[in-house]
């Protein structure tokens, strides 16, 4: 287990974690997320008794359909304040999850302690992405399943991270973009031979959540952590018009739906393997 004493890092765990626990998180899954969850549940072939982690968990999205399989589950985050949200979801689903403050780079977890560890659009949002992958290798252990969904770099949210680049704050040295992890190529690099890789398999998620396309941007601006940020910076440097605009196109530009039936299409990347030793 990896333990960083770099002040800067810790300033940025600090960011992150303010990061997702502005706007509403917890309302987006419930808007239109919660179909990932079931899917990276299904895929693993979780079932009863198997020790799972759901990594970056959030609200959780696939932890809690990990526990109505019968697994005895863990969810680890980063960002606490979305527990709440998700110890109700569990209350509402009668299942049993353990919450832990939890980041995806230092888990607090002994080797080999899970037959499954998984993470549903959480743990591609880390910044060092190696210090992610050797630690979801870590803590399953030999023969046990890795499995993950990532937004893809082509994909819609690919797309918006590009856009919003410019507008937010500097990365610190050495991030790495979240949508790398929906890289086929990225994925291989990062888990070697540690992991043999059964499956990568793009897909993607469809919206019609919304009426008009410019909904989906508004949405995007009250709830979602990293959007917030952007525009915070942009409005700070006298931008938010041109930011606001920017994304106005781009959700026109997405849209796949016809007026007062907008409709989006997200493209994830699953990818799910076998810890080799």
């Amino acid at each position: 287990m990896s333990i960083s004493t770099d002040p800067k890092d810790a300033e940025l765990k600090v960011r992150h974690r303010k990061m997702w626990a502005s706007g509403d998180y917890p309302s987006m899954v419930e808007t239109f997320l919660l179909p990932l969850g079931p899917r990276l549940v299904e895929a693993c072939g979780i079932g009863p008794g198997m020790r799972v982690l759901d990594v970056a968990a959030g609200t959780g999205n696939a932890a809690i359909p990990a526990a109505e399989r019968g697994a005895e589950v863990t969810a680890g985050d980063l960002t606490p304040e979305l527990f709440e949200a998700g110890r109700e979801r569990a209350a509402a689903a009668r299942v049993e999850v353990d919450w832990v403050e939890a980041d995806a780079e230092r888990l607090p977890f002994e080797d080999g302690s899970f037959d499954v560890v998984i993470s549903s659009i959480g743990a591609m949002f880390a910044p060092h992405h190696e210090a992610v992958a050797d630690e979801l290798v870590r803590v399953c252990r030999p023969g046990g399943t890795i499995g993950m969904l990532n937004w893809t770099p082509e994909g819609m949210i690919g797309s918006l991270f590009r856009l919003m680049g410019p507008f937010a704050p500097a990365p610190p040295p050495g991030a790495q973009p979240p949508p790398l992890w929906g890289s086929e190529e990225h994925v291989r690099e990062l888990f070697g031979d540690r992991v043999e890789l059964q499956t990568l398999l793009r897909e993607d998620l469809t919206i019609t959540a919304f009426e008009q396309a410019s909904d989906y941007g508004e949405h995007f601006k009250a709830r979602y952590g990293p959007t917030i940020v952007a525009r915070g910076n942009a409005e700070r440097e006298g931008r938010a018009q041109e930011f606001d605009a920017a994304l106005d196109a781009f959700c026109e530009e997405w849209n796949r739906g016809g007026e007062g039936a907008a409709r989006f299409e997200k493209e994830y990347l699953l990818a799910i393997g076998r810890r080799t030793a």
